[in-house]
């Protein structure tokens, strides 16, 4: 098997039969006239420690560094386990099953090694990170190393990474404020300690402060650094996330119910997906509008059409089933068929990995909507069950229009 082959770490007499046999040298071609065949076969299968004499020798024979035999882990160990570690943890999300304990298996025998060189730092930075996805309280040691290797190395788009992440831990516990706190100071210790930040990297920081802002519920310096940050992106002709900062733009516009706002930011991303062929824009586009329709329009009638038009395709990223099937049983309930819209409705589930309140306030509609439908049905202990739930669930969130629609709900139910 590839871990275990992978996960074995070489001794000094392997790494010099290795070298050897790579360079398609015999015992004696690389023994030479100082050492004698049998020392270097002892050598070689770790019955003997060479001198440093002899070790500076066989050094010069097979054409390396001293320091590269006596690395417990060599460089070329470690890029082949770099490799496949990458390979492990970038696999896409719909089809990912235990990769991340694999990678766990992987490198776990070589942390102690991992000190110094990017390699080292990028196996500590997908070994933490693996960690914390499997529930493992000790990823943070890990992860502080990587961020120490970085540092020292300048390597800037690494280090913001670490601490992006440390931000998004305390997010996905929806401890918004804390996140929010140390992602400001990670990102003012990143730009105090680095002349320049390349352009992907303040990208990276402006789009998670957006949205961290939002998550607060202070929109103001949320759509300040969104704003801020789709000039910037023009200016320097750099379009990374400018599809993201469009969707909250977009988003943002929507829920302000500011018609042109939402129609020129709908506008760019869809020349952004027509331009660079990006299915999950496009998607997001023709998602939007029927969420425009069904919220803030209750045009209920072209929302349907539009939202049975997406689901019949199905092409469509499987993380949007749960916003299709609320949207879909929100147009239903406008159209008074409510058994179908139940149907559609109890379809809807919070997965996992959706934390912005944004979206969790969305999806909690389900239970307004159900007990709006219940109450039409004639059943009216259910309603009150349902908008109960829905309550509880909106309490804790800041301020939206769905947070005001699952209020005022409670109030139509419950008088």
């Amino acid at each position: 098997m590839i871990i275990t082959e992978v996960c074995h770490i070489e001794t000094l007499g392997e790494r010099i039969r290795k070298l050897r046999k790579q360079q398609q040298l015999t015992l004696e071609a690389l023994a030479g006239k100082q050492l004698t065949k049998g020392m270097l076969s002892l050598i070689e299968n770790n019955k003997a420690n060479p001198s440093m004499e002899s070790l500076t020798y066989i050094a010069e024979r097979l054409g390396v560094e001293v320091s590269e035999l006596l690395e417990e882990v060599s460089m070329q160990e470690l890029r082949d386990l770099l490799e496949e570690a990458e390979k492990l943890y970038n696999t896409e999300f719909d089809v990912l099953t235990d990769e991340y304990s694999q990678l766990i298996t992987l490198v776990e025998p070589y942390t102690e090694k991992l000190v110094q060189g990017y390699e080292a730092a990028r196996l500590l930075e997908m070994y933490s990170r693996c960690l914390y996805h499997e529930k493992k309280e000790a990823w943070r040691e890990p992860s502080n190393r990587a961020a120490q290797i970085y540092e020292q190395m300048k390597i800037t788009p690494r280090s913001a990474s670490i601490g992006i992440f440390r931000a998004m831990v305390k997010f996905t516990e929806h401890h918004y404020d804390e996140a929010l706190a140390i992602l400001l100071q990670e990102r003012s210790e990143i730009e105090a300690n680095n002349a320049f930040i390349d352009p992907m990297t303040r990208l990276d920081l402006d789009y998670t402060e957006a949205i961290l802002h939002f998550a607060v519920g202070d929109s103001e310096s949320a759509i300040q650094v969104m704003e801020n940050a789709i000039v910037f992106s023009k200016e320097e002709q750099v379009f990374y996330r400018i599809d993201h900062l469009y969707r909250l733009a977009a988003a943002h516009a929507m829920m302000k119910q500011n018609d042109s706002d939402y129609a020129y930011y709908i506008k760019k991303l869809t020349q952004y997906g027509d331009f660079t062929d990006d299915r999950d824009a496009l998607f997001f586009v023709k998602f939007s509008k029927a969420h425009y329709l069904n919220s803030f329009k209750k045009s209920f009638k072209e929302a349907h059409l539009l939202l049975n038009s997406l689901l019949e395709k199905g092409d469509y990223p499987k993380e949007f089933d749960s916003f299709l099937n609320l949207e879909k049983g929100i147009s239903l309930f406008g159209l008074q068929d409510f058994e179908h819209a139940l149907v559609s409705l109890e379809k809807v589930t919070i997965a996992d990995y959706i934390h912005h309140p944004f979206d969790l306030s969305s999806l909690y509609q389900k239970d307004a909507y159900r007990a709006l439908c219940h109450k039409e049905l004639g059943n009216p202990v259910e309603a009150l069950r349902l908008i109960d739930i829905a309550i509880k669930n909106i309490s804790v969130m800041p301020h939206t229009p769905y947070k005001d629609f699952i209020m005022e709900t409670y109030d139509l139910i419950t008088t």
